[in-house]
């Protein structure tokens, strides 16, 4: 099986859908001799900022001198992305091996009887072998979705981290804000170690509650750090940090939004927090670790004349630091949005942030089954905006974008990870 063999294998897995429940990964990890219980972890969930602060933790930590792994989902432009040690993306022939070495696996379950595990199951499976056989100091894990019963939850970390909590896939995980952080909260383990950046008062009380219950210490940024920046500039942010621990004087970050200071902070809260538990790292390996992570898609660059920025703002809450970050990082004269979201996401709260921002908007397709009725959005949006073009590729929505930009304006392409990905590719391909 080469690697498009076994892609199509694995792609044709998403058959059995969302299929909560740690059952069948337990099931298969066992058949494997348990890969994950070998293997030391910093689990980190929360609605956004997940992968940012994932990013920051590993970073850090391979300043410190250690081989990381990172298993993060979803992909921007290969499932390759999903697993890397020290920023290297496992190899395509490599991750075919281990689709090949997984699959007698997974029939072997179905003939005993076992639902069969579902595509991030299998991911997740092949992330924990992966690392185990290429001997990591540590892994840091984003959880997929939620957290209770995401099949990433199968571990005893030495850290669980929770970003925060807010409305984000609430088919799955709730229709409130509590109900929401009860699955988040699942993350924190028996006689564990947490550290959380939630400000929101009801979630909040949720993941203290939980702590409480399960005789874990909780952690929390806002009240373990005081921060101030002191530059912001489409060229990065610094800022200066006092822990109970530690100060820290013009720590430089290179993405941009105030949001990312907060995921930089609680990444800081969390490698101080695996200090107590004996990890070497120290204040040289934090600050040059913060200074060398890039993370894709964020508030990215991806052309300076006329500027255009990519964001995947794929929920109110994101759409919120987006709207934050072009008031306050950015500097134009017309907003040109390019715009595609799923049709099971907020859509209307979201258009309702960002479109008064914008002078022109063209509005596209994700490329997803999950799209809907897509066009439908350009009557929200009309609310607010009297220039308002309707594209369904991708590709050409974005080049007609940057081609009615002037030279001051700035094209912000946001929304679903799926439609960012494909325009990002767009850039990187000229």
């Amino acid at each position: 099986m080469n690697y498009q063999e076994a892609l199509t294998y694995l792609q044709d897995l998403t058959k059995f859908g969302f299929n909560f429940g740690l059952g069948r990964i337990e099931e298969l990890l066992n058949r494997l001799g348990n890969p994950h219980k070998k293997l030391k972890v910093v689990h980190v969930g929360g609605t956004n900022g997940k992968g940012s602060t994932t990013a920051f933790i590993s970073g850090i930590l391979q300043a410190a001198g250690y081989r990381v792994g990172v298993f993060t989902s979803p992909h921007l432009h290969s499932y390759t992305e999903r697993y890397t040690i020290n920023n290297v993306t496992i190899s395509e022939e490599a991750m075919a091996r281990y689709i090949v070495f997984l699959k007698p696996y997974l029939d072997k379950m179905v003939e005993d009887g076992y639902e069969h595990p579902t595509e991030f199951e299998v991911c997740t499976a092949l992330a924990f072998q992966y690392f185990y056989d290429q001997k990591v100091d540590y892994v840091v894990l984003e959880v997929g979705l939620g957290g209770a019963i995401d099949s990433t939850n199968v571990v005893v970390p030495l850290v669980s981290v929770i970003t925060n909590v807010a409305m984000d896939h609430m088919d799955y995980l709730g229709h409130s804000i509590r109900e929401i952080a009860e699955v988040k909260a699942g993350i924190i383990k028996l006689n564990g170690l947490a550290v959380t950046a939630v400000q929101d008062p009801e979630a909040l009380e949720v993941i203290s509650r939980t702590a409480r219950e399960r005789n874990a210490r909780l952690i929390e940024v806002y009240k373990e750090a005081r921060w101030e920046i002191t530059d912001s500039s489409v060229w990065g942010q610094t800022f200066n940090l006092n822990t109970s621990n530690r100060t820290y004087k013009n720590v430089r970050i290179s993405l941009l939004g105030q949001h990312q200071i907060v995921n930089a902070v609680t990444a800081i809260v969390t490698v101080e927090a695996l200090e107590t538990l004996g990890v070497q790292i120290g204040q040289d390996a934090v600050e040059n670790g913060m200074a060398s992570v890039k993370w894709p898609a964020r508030l990215e660059i991806m052309q300076r004349q006329p500027m255009v920025i990519i964001d995947g703002a794929h929920n109110v809450h994101g759409a919120k630091s987006l709207r934050n970050a072009l008031q306050e990082v950015f500097s134009y004269d017309k907003l040109i949005l390019v715009f595609g979201m799923l049709g099971d996401k907020e859509r209307e709260k979201v258009v309702a942030e960002l479109a008064p921002l914008a002078a022109k908007v063209v509005i596209t397709r994700p490329n997803s089954p999950r799209a809907g009725q897509w066009d439908k959005v350009a009557e929200e949006v009309k609310k607010y905006v009297n220039d308002v073009r309707v594209i369904e590729d991708i590709h050409q929505a974005v080049d007609t974008a940057v081609k009615i930009a002037e030279p001051g304006d700035l094209v912000c392409i946001t929304g679903s990870l799926y439609m960012v990905a494909e325009a990002r590719e767009y850039f990187l391909k000229k």
